[in-house]
């Protein structure tokens, strides 16, 4: 899930000013954590400790505050009893990795990405990218090479994932969509040649960079073995101690056995 947190980051200072180039500083001291690492540090909190997630998210919107949260979000979190609201914004796919690294089998993946979804994201195309999300970290670190990842996202959410994103780059733009933002960032992903590649590519694509580069980077992560020690390093730096030692704990216990080619 690190791997998610470092996209995110890595992207916060690009969702309303766009690049489209991968040749860009990957930290600047503008870079900060956005709502895609704390609605998935309280994902991997509630897998860590079975706090239930919903009171885990409404928790950590309280505990950080002014960090981009969605209107819908933020309406449904300071509501005492809430019902999911029919989004089919990418706000469930951004937070959604840890699932993909928790469980170790795709039924029960699938299963616990759309339990964790339909909270708030309760709209078919909401619960797809959920599931889409998970189900692409899930074959990422189970060894499923490229080829076999995008076929089973292609065929089982009905995704097109057949534009390379040279071919996406020049007209794409920004959009909280999760059918327009979930296959971009996948393909982003299938189009890397390493870690931070990945992220790169995700970025230089514009749009909602942190969410893409945040959905692109937890799938990397899990295909490539990790993160580069030196992109570690900076995010536990610009985390504080709360989100950064969940993380460690949740990498420490779900995240360690590197992928084997």
């Amino acid at each position: 899930m690190l791997g998610a947190i470092a996209g995110d980051i890595i992207g916060s200072i690009y969702e309303f000013n766009n690049i489209k180039t991968k040749e860009f500083e990957l930290f600047t001291a503008e870079c900060f954590f956005t709502d895609d690492t704390v609605l998935t540090v309280a994902l991997a909190d509630t897998i860590l400790t079975g706090v239930p997630y919903g009171v885990n998210l409404k928790h950590f919107f309280n505990a950080y505050p002014g960090r981009g949260y969605g209107t819908s979000f933020k309406a449904w979190a300071q509501e005492t009893n809430s019902e999911p609201y029919n989004s089919w914004g990418n706000g469930a796919a951004m937070r959604i990795c840890p699932v993909g690294f928790a469980y170790n089998d795709l039924e029960t993946v699938l299963q616990k990405a759309e339990q964790f979804t339909a909270l708030t994201h309760n709209h078919p195309e909401g619960i797809k990218g959920g599931q889409s999300t998970a189900a692409a970290v899930f074959l990422a670190r189970t060894r499923h090479t490229k080829d076999l990842i995008r076929d089973y996202i292609e065929k089982t959410f009905g995704y097109d994932l057949s534009h390379h994103v040279d071919e996406i780059r020049p007209s794409y733009r920004f959009t909280e969509a999760s059918q327009n933002t979930v296959p971009q960032a996948i393909r982003a992903f299938l189009d890397s040649t390493d870690f931070e590649d990945a992220i790169r590519t995700a970025v230089s694509l514009g749009g909602d960079s942190d969410t893409l580069a945040c959905i692109t980077g937890g799938i990397a992560q899990a295909f490539y073995g990790g993160v580069p020690k030196d992109i570690q390093g900076v995010v536990y730096d610009i985390l504080d101690y709360e989100l950064a030692e969940i993380t460690r704990s949740f990498m420490e216990k779900f995240c360690t056995k590197p992928r084997r080619n």
